[in-house]
């Protein structure tokens, strides 16, 4: 499917000048009272738009922000027209404009998710939106997951291009079924059975798997450990398979907090009122051996309870892979946060923009947008 997909590259399509260019792009970032607080995925998809504005195109940008609508794209036009020249149209309804665009301009719609038949995969909307252009293209892969009309609507009724960030997030994910070995699977996260096909996925291609987060919350458990007023997932159902598993690794010491104190406790002495919030430093110093060793790391989830502020393990570990000889694979928003506040991301194998499409591709192997471009129009 590689080569297949290599073949959609929108660097494959001839004479795009002039051509009107429908481009989904992922700019979901975080905006706190106007302001965008964080660019990781606005900054990766600048050379995208970059390459169609130097071939002359008229690039359409199609994005959502938040999930139901209701947030505007504003701030993040404003922040690309310091790059660009850029039309934005905060009305979906109004769209007559458009047709004025010249070769080079960079026009933004307004949140898709106002559109109702967007989230619906409602084919008017996909041949509203098909309507705008000549050619597609997909450079969302966080999205891909998503059976939605600007994901795999649109192809069906226009030639179905893929982005070179789309592609190098197929590329650098699928790593991860051929790695080198030691391989290292660093997970976390909170729901134990969003993460149950990729533990089976996994479970006999990693040489060990570090569970850390809430997740390894829901193993203790359902070890019999008491966890306080930890959080974890209730349905632990299909736990039971990997819990005899010999390269699966949980940390055997946590810190736990009550109020402002916390404290380092063995798993035998956590108290009833207390809350896991990271990994101990014992387990932490054994992770890092790990890392040490490992020639391919893939690593999904913070460590700690990252938005209360327990950062330090996430920090440690971030550090030491990158002092590692591993190829590095690393996705998941608060991952990506934590390497932002340590300004490490250049010091990654790879950093994917995704998070549910990340786990998604690495448990399936393809994703309906992949299938939608392959098999489109």
């Amino acid at each position: 499917m590689a080569s297949n997909l290599k073949d959609k590259l929108i660097t494959k399509a001839k004479d795009l000048k002039g051509k009107r260019v429908l481009l989904r792009l992922d700019l979901n970032v975080p905006i706190k009272e106007g302001v965008i607080a964080e660019t990781f995925r606005i900054d990766s998809a600048v050379p995208t738009i970059e390459y169609l504005v130097k071939k002359g195109a008229k690039v359409i940008v199609v994005s959502h922000l938040g999930s139901d609508g209701e947030k505007s794209l504003a701030p993040v036009a404003e922040y690309l027209s310091k790059k660009f020249k850029t039309v934005f149209f905060p009305d979906l309804d109004n769209l007559f404009h458009i047709s004025n665009l010249k070769n080079g301009d960079v026009a933004i719609l307004e949140n898709i998710r106002r559109d109702a038949g967007e989230m619906e995969n409602d084919p008017k909307t996909a041949k509203w939106l098909a309507s705008l252009a000549d050619i597609y293209v997909n450079d969302a892969f966080a999205v891909s997951h998503r059976a939605q009309a600007s994901v795999v609507g649109v192809p069906k009724y226009l030639p179905g291009f893929v982005g070179p960030l789309f592609l190098s997030e197929y590329e650098n994910l699928s790593k991860a079924f051929k790695p080198k070995h030691p391989f290292l699977f660093i997970l976390g996260g909170l729901k134990f059975q969003t993460k149950i096909p990729l533990l089976k996925k996994f479970i006999t291609k990693a040489d060990q798997i570090f569970i850390g987060g809430a997740l390894a919350n829901s193993f203790y458990k359902k070890l019999g450990y008491r966890i306080g007023e930890s959080v974890f997932d209730p349905d632990s159902s299909g736990m039971t398979e990997f819990l005899a598993a010999k390269n699966l690794m949980l940390p055997e010491d946590i810190v736990a907090s009550v109020g402002s104190e916390s404290s380092v406790r063995q798993l035998e002495g956590i108290k009833s009122k207390e809350i896991i919030v990271d990994v101990g430093p014992d387990s932490l110093e054994k992770l890092k051996k790990e890392i040490k060793e490992a020639e391919f790391i893939l690593w999904n989830g913070p460590l700690g309870f990252f938005e209360k502020g327990f950062t330090e393990a996430t920090y440690e570990v971030a550090k030491a892979i990158t002092k590692s000889k591993a190829f590095s694979v690393i996705g998941g928003g608060d991952t990506i946060a934590a390497i932002s506040d340590l300004k490490l991301d250049k010091k990654f194998g790879f950093v994917s923009t995704a998070g549910g499409a990340m786990l998604e591709f690495l448990a399936e192997g393809t994703l309906p947008g992949i299938e939608a471009i392959l098999k489109g129009r």
